[in-house]
């Protein structure tokens, strides 16, 4: 999802859909992972979530990064 893509006004839901979007995850793990941590940061910004709720979705962001990383590391295409 490109930065100009973005929808106008970010929500929890918004940012959960973006965590499952395992394509672009896999396409670009750096860049997506980068996204979901500022648009946490955003939804804490705006008082979407409290500070227990971006810990929470940071811990997933990291979470699907290391897991794209293995899935690329584990991809049989490469052999």
């Amino acid at each position: 999802m490109s930065a100009h893509n973005l929808p106008q006004a970010w929500t929890i839901d918004t940012w959960l859909s973006l965590l499952k979007d395992e394509e672009a995850l896999l396409r670009h793990p750096g860049a997506h992972h980068k996204l979901l941590v500022e648009q946490a940061h955003l939804l804490r910004r705006t008082h979407l979530i409290d500070s227990n709720g971006l810990s929470d979705l940071l811990e997933q962001a990291d979470g699907a990064l290391a897991y794209a990383v293995e899935a690329l590391l584990d991809d049989p295409c490469d052999e």
